[in-house]
């Protein structure tokens, strides 16, 4: 297991950028398929796109074109730049490995403003 730690969020205007990261400790990290997932207030925690080991990536029909996931194994680290940003993006953002077999971290709150 790895642990994560999320930095960046922060308020921001609807039509805003906002770039998140997250940095993980451990061994293995280029192997691993990490993703970011997300939890709107008062609704369950979903995923929202995945980066593989070898650079794939997926993303989540509601944030296609307007997220993208990055990763750097040198700092063992995977970032999620945001633009576009609308209300329904509002929530805690967390990282993880793709399926999840790490606690999870604190996470970074994301509130968008209309």
């Amino acid at each position: 297991q790895v642990q994560l730690v999320e930095a960046g969020g922060g308020l921001v205007q609807a039509g805003g950028s906002l770039t998140l990261s997250c940095t993980a400790s451990g061994s293995g990290f280029s192997t691993l398929t990490m993703a970011w997932y997300r939890q709107p207030p008062g609704k369950e925690r979903e995923w929202v796109e995945l980066i593989t080991s070898g650079d794939g990536t997926i993303y989540a029909r509601s944030v296609k074109g307007r997220f993208t996931i990055s990763r750097d194994n040198a700092k063992n680290t995977i970032s999620l730049q945001m633009s576009s940003l609308k209300p329904d993006d509002t929530a805690v953002y967390y990282c993880n490995t793709q399926p999840v077999n790490s606690y999870w971290g604190q996470g970074t709150q994301v509130i968008v403003s209309s």
